[in-house]
């Protein structure tokens, strides 16, 4: 079987999480899978925090996060899970960054951000947490770039973003953090910028050449992806709808530019709020929202060898707001929304031996 290709790909189902949930934190530590808050049935953010043993598969509940909160970042460092940001219970953006001792089971407080936040991003380099954007208790998007010392406990302010926005994609490469996209209010972000982390400067790169909103991210051998969304129309387009696309920008970081590959390249289905991510020399779209009454299930990859999209295995649980995380050859896909809140744990995974 060639390395890569479509029938490389399989399903893994785990047990269904205790808790079912949107909007939840996820990170992976020592073979564990943590699950921490989100959004349950109600709709108010959760203090639950679950862990999923990938060796026994078996679910383990934790100490319940001090601050409950949805739409968190979490960042691993060492044997510590740090979550920062979000929303509370009163839907308001929470400054409280709290961290989890795996080791010993327990929640302990860290410095909280200069200013609450949700939709922040965030980026781990050689210890430090980087923290960018988000959206402040006035609603208005911020640029504010902050960065975590987990020794003395504090955040740095660093330059600010050129363009304040919310639910950033992130990457890092090399020395430089890339910013593309996110929100400010209800519109959607077409800057793309990045931030040299030695010079502790930023370069504004060539904008998207469509704005579109729920849109999938990811980069793969010295390239950006954007994908799909919700086509958001023109200023002065009165007649226009948003609409789902499965248009597909490509952006070329050593040549510096945007390329808006052909029809005949595009995505086989228009979705939005769809997973996303990198496996085996493919850029892979995995459920979301699309023109059906319901979430999507189908699956489908970009072979960067091959230039094409192929079809993969359908998704166990169709589904669109999921959390996602990618761990080595696997890519989890957890809760989100079905009918309701899911509790489904699924992961897309390369064929040991491919």
């Amino acid at each position: 079987m060639a390395a890569g290709s479509g029938r490389a790909f399989t399903w893994q189902v785990f047990p269904p999480m205790p808790t079912c949930r949107v909007y939840g934190t996820v990170a992976h530590q020592d073979g564990h899978l943590l699950v921490l808050g989100g959004c349950g049935r109600a709709g108010l953010p959760l203090d639950t925090a679950e862990t999923l043993d990938m060796a026994s598969h078996t679910w383990l509940a934790l100490t319940p996060l001090p601050t409950a909160r949805a739409g968190a970042a979490a960042v691993v460092l060492g044997k510590q899970v740090l979550v920062v940001g979000g929303v509370d219970e009163v839907q308001s953006p929470v400054a409280a960054v709290e961290a989890f001792l795996a080791d010993e089971g327990r929640w302990e407080r860290r410095a909280t951000l200069p200013q609450a936040a949700m939709g922040v991003a965030t980026v781990e380099r050689d210890g430090m947490v980087y923290a960018l954007g988000g959206m402040g208790p006035d609603t208005a998007p911020q640029a504010q770039v902050r960065v975590y010392e987990p020794r003395r406990d504090c955040w740095l302010s660093l330059p600010s973003m050129p363009t304040p926005c919310y639910g950033a994609s992130t990457f890092l490469h090399g020395n430089k953090i890339y910013v593309l996209g996110g929100r400010q209010g209800k519109l959607p972000v077409t800057a793309f910028e990045a931030f040299d982390l030695e010079t502790r400067t930023w370069t504004r790169h060539p904008s998207l050449p469509s704005r579109r909103a729920f849109a999938g991210c990811a980069m793969a051998e010295g390239s950006v992806f954007s994908l799909g969304g919700l086509q958001q129309p023109g200023p002065h387009n009165f007649y226009s709808r948003p609409h789902f696309v499965n248009t597909v920008e490509m952006f070329d970081l050593e040549h510096g530019s945007w390329t808006k590959l052909p029809r005949s390249l595009r995505m086989r289905d228009k979705r939005a709020d769809f997973v996303v991510g990198s496996l085996g020399g493919h850029i892979v779209a995995i459920g979301g929202l699309g023109n059906q009454p319901c979430p999507l299930g189908s699956v489908e990859s970009f072979s960067l060898a091959r230039r094409r999209w192929e079809t993969l295995p359908t998704m166990p649980t169709a589904r669109c707001s999921c959390s996602s995380l990618q761990a080595g050859s696997r890519l989890f896909v957890i809760g989100g929304v079905a009918q309701g809140p899911s509790q489904a744990v699924e992961a897309l995974c390369l064929r040991d031996g491919v």
